[in-house]
């Protein structure tokens, strides 16, 4: 092998390296029926709030950038720190780390992390940076997944259940054809099994039944050959349980709830608090669906003073609920706006938090 071709495939024999010893796991994350289990009790266990039952559910917040990069040379001084005048992909993921257990102490147990990540703009029309853990062949990029295993880890020693979105409609384009992602679910299935992760779920894409998606099998017509691709990968008897999701009010399609583990649904969009409850019932009575957890993963509406809001509304309908903050007026202070403060550092945050410990309990 010459030197070029050794330099090549590197990242890939690092990734291979590093999978042959996965250590010991503490967190576990099952379903049964409507419910999620960790480490074998129910989340919340007994916990009630105004007489709505918590035990089961599993509150959440989208912080899908904490692996965040830019490989576009001309995009990357966009998201610079203010103190360094430059962006570090490694210091948005120690911050990030080191953020996790004060969500954790409010009764956060769910996160969402995204390989492709998601808009650093909270919002985009044109999204020109290059943000994926994936090259263009579907093969995986090591720095990005040497990210995600030391999040993931501290997840683990957490007792958190990490939600891992594979594609994002403004990044999927990275990927150069069918093939290759294929190749991207296959590889990224199989390095999660492999490194012994139990506190899992998997969101192969971000809001399918969005027409920002360039590659067809990625769309909601085909996802679930995706779900099922990745439901077929197993390791020593163990699958990944998987799922997708779609645009904010949209009701899951026959074809996912038929094939899916669970049920994502987005809330960004929906003004009514009542309509929140209101999509919870129309997806159990979608064709394919069987009792299994409904989870909001995405939610820009906030209220959280107020005795009516999606939280709530969620709560009181038995699905989980996540908390999306795109940021306010300058998009720099929400989690999804690189750099990010990681921490509880805004009134909007500490007022989803406050709520969250109110409800979930101590």
């Amino acid at each position: 092998m010459n030197r070029r071709n050794f330099i090549r495939v590197l990242p890939a024999l690092a990734l291979a390296a590093t999978g042959n010893a996965a250590p010991k796991r503490r967190t576990t994350v099952s379903i049964r029926s409507e419910q999620f289990f960790i480490n074998g009790r129910p989340t919340y266990a007994g916990r009630t709030y105004k007489g709505m039952k918590l035990e089961g559910l599993l509150m959440n917040s989208r912080m899908v950038q904490g692996i965040y990069d830019d490989l576009n040379a001309d995009t990357v001084a966009r998201w610079k720190y203010p103190d360094t005048a430059r962006w570090d992909a490694e210091r948005n993921t120690r911050e990030f780390i080191a953020a996790m257990p004060e969500w954790r102490r409010h009764g956060l147990l769910g996160f969402t992390i995204c390989l492709q990540g998601g808009s650093p703009q909270g919002y985009s029309k044109d999204q020109p940076w290059h943000n994926s853990a994936f090259e263009a062949d579907g093969s995986l990029r090591s720095d990005y997944f040497s990210r995600l295993e030391r999040i993931l880890d501290r997840a683990d020693e957490l007792g958190m259940v990490a939600i891992v979105g594979y594609f994002y409609f403004g990044q999927d384009q990275r990927l150069r054809d069918e093939a290759a992602v294929v190749r991207a679910t296959k590889e990224a299935t199989n390095w999660l099994l492999e490194k012994g992760y139990r506190n899992l779920l998997i969101e192969i894409a971000n809001e399918c039944d969005n027409r920002a998606y360039d590659q067809p099998i990625i769309k909601a017509d085909r996802i679930h050959e995706l779900i099922k691709l990745a439901q077929s990968i197993k390791k020593g008897g163990r699958r990944l349980l998987v799922s997708a999701s779609y645009n904010g009010g949209s009701i899951p399609r026959p074809n996912l709830a038929a094939a899916a583990d669970f049920l994502l649904l987005h809330g960004n969009g929906v003004k009514d608090p009542n309509r929140i409850a209101e999509m919870v019932e129309q997806t159990r009575r979608v064709a394919g669906y069987r009792p299994m957890p409904i989870l909001f993963n995405e939610d820009d509406h906030f209220d959280f003073d107020q005795p009516a809001n999606n939280f709530l509304k969620a709560t009181a309908a038995y699905a989980s609920w996540g908390y999306f903050d795109p940021g306010e007026s300058n998009y720099r202070d929400g989690y999804q706006c690189p750099p990010v403060n990681w921490g509880i550092n805004t009134e909007r945050k500490q007022a989803f938090f406050k709520l969250l410990k109110e409800v979930t309990g101590p």
